[in-house]
């Protein structure tokens, strides 16, 4: 059963990445908040496929209870938390009816969430910190697993919105679609058409129950007491609970590649983690993936991305033009790994294994120009054309 949870949780990254374009760091990050407990945001302009990636992982994980709210001003706590009960407020008790809102729900999306006025705030940020709401001064606890916020902008300093931007770990910024191809393809509505697979509530606790239990080595925790140390060397200085709850980030990475054991090159995902402000974030950035992967690794890293976007957008887009494109594009891919393999004998063991799956999408590739129908029947079986690697 493990195995087959494992197959799913890998279709789903599939089915998410084919039918959003150049969101492959957003999916990761959101099935690591739901496999980790955690809260994710998502900082962008309108039209980014925000509200609609949450909206779709909610329909993927069957069983749950959804909540989706846009935020504003002048939002009210009836439309967050549930309108006053009449029945109960004729006997003087102020308890509100919860049903089909945000106490009672599992995935919370939450837009605009940096509109939220005083009069939700406390109850939010209770909410989502402590998985806690308190109706009529009772807290009750809530099924929570994960809050997605989404905003268009950073919230300003003065606010008071510091601690509702703390409340979330994951922490990803999004722009438009940058790739031509991607753009057309995006416009076709390439990938909206394909079934999408789906995860049950029990299987999700199961996944989750395996993430609490990666192991985590030493060496790992040596890294981040020094990246610890190099970040307050330029004035940054994440909370040692932000430090703590970056764990259950790197143990739900490593499950998602199908690991039990944290590898040092999970520690890259902390770069969505471990900045405060937004000036923060390059030379954060910089830190970790100094300290998480060396030269060979950073290339490899950036082929492993630039493969797998276009074997996806050649799935989609079958036609002769696009196949000559992305087959000299991989030919070209081959040729870096060749030269970085031949530079670096001793990272055989870690190149080897992407050459020769960047050299088989290359014929898979050369066949579908060859072969039209090729890829439409592959595209019944995405499981043997899946996110390649798991470095």
């Amino acid at each position: 059963m493990t195995i087959t949870n494992f197959k799913k949780l890998e279709e789903i990254r599939q089915a998410l990445n084919s039918r959003f374009f150049e969101r492959e760091n957003e999916v990761e990050g959101i099935l690591v908040a739901l496999l980790s407990r955690q809260h994710m945001l998502m900082i962008g302009p309108a039209g980014t496929a925000k509200s609609a990636l949450a909206f779709e992982l909610a329909k993927i994980v069957q069983g749950t209870e959804y909540f989706q709210w846009l935020l504003t001003r002048f939002s009210t706590p009836e439309e967050v938390f549930g309108p006053l009960s009449l029945k109960d407020l004729e006997q003087g008790v102020y308890k509100r009816n919860t049903a089909t809102k945000m106490p009672e729900a599992n995935l919370v999306f939450l837009d605009e969430i940096f509109k939220a006025n005083s009069a939700i705030l406390n109850s939010l940020l209770t909410l989502i910190n402590e998985r806690l709401f308190y109706n009529n001064g009772t807290p009750v606890k809530v099924p929570l697993i994960s809050v997605i916020g989404a905003s268009n902008e950073y919230p300003e300093e003065g606010e008071g919105l510091e601690a509702l931007f703390d409340r979330f770990l994951l922490r990803f910024e999004l722009d438009y679609i940058a790739d031509d191809t991607n753009f057309v393809s995006m416009m076709k509505g390439t990938g909206q058409n394909q079934a999408m697979p789906s995860l049950t509530m029990d299987e999700l606790i199961q996944l989750q129950f395996l993430t609490d239990r990666v192991t985590i080595p030493d060496e790992v925790y040596e890294i981040l007491s020094e990246i610890r140390t190099n970040l307050r060397d330029e004035g940054i200085r994440p909370s040692d609970r932000r430090f703590q709850q970056s764990l259950s980030v790197l143990q739900a990475k490593a499950l998602i590649n199908q690991r039990q054991v944290v590898k040092i090159d999970d520690i890259v995902i902390l770069e969505n983690v471990l900045w405060e402000t937004v000036d923060q974030k390059d030379t954060v950035s910089s830190i970790i993936r100094n300290h998480s992967q060396d030269v060979v690794t950073q290339i490899l890293y950036s082929i492993q991305n630039e493969a797998n976007e276009v074997f996806y957008a050649i799935l989609q887009d079958h036609s002769p033009e696009a196949g000559m494109e992305a087959t000299q594009k991989m030919k070209a891919l081959v040729a870096d790994l060749k030269n970085l393999q031949s530079n670096n004998q001793s990272r055989k063991a870690d190149i080897g294994p992407l050459l020769d799956k960047v050299t088989s999408m290359e014929h898979e590739i050369l066949d579908s120009i060859l072969e039209p129908w090729y890829f439409e029947s592959q595209n019944d079986k995405r499981g043997s054309t899946s996110t390649f690697f798991n470095m």
